[in-house]
């Protein structure tokens, strides 16, 4: 192979590179700090979750008859 070849090869290489970051992240700059948004949904899930057990919890606690 040439070096005419190779650098072509390079340059290719980073340029399906550059695309893929900016189709994947949405931006070409660094990421950005912080949880994506997959995982701030994820949390948002697991609080509400928490919440509901909490709920029934309270409500069997009422419910409840003293012996």
């Amino acid at each position: 192979m040439s070096v005419a070849r190779i650098l072509l090869l390079v340059l290719a290489l980073a340029a399906v590179a550059f695309t893929a970051k900016f189709v994947l992240t949405g931006s070409v700059g660094p990421d950005r700090p912080g949880p994506s948004e997959p995982k701030r949904q994820l949390d948002n899930v697991r609080q509400k979750a928490h919440d509901i057990e909490v709920q029934q919890q309270q409500s069997a606690d009422r419910a409840e008859v003293p012996p």
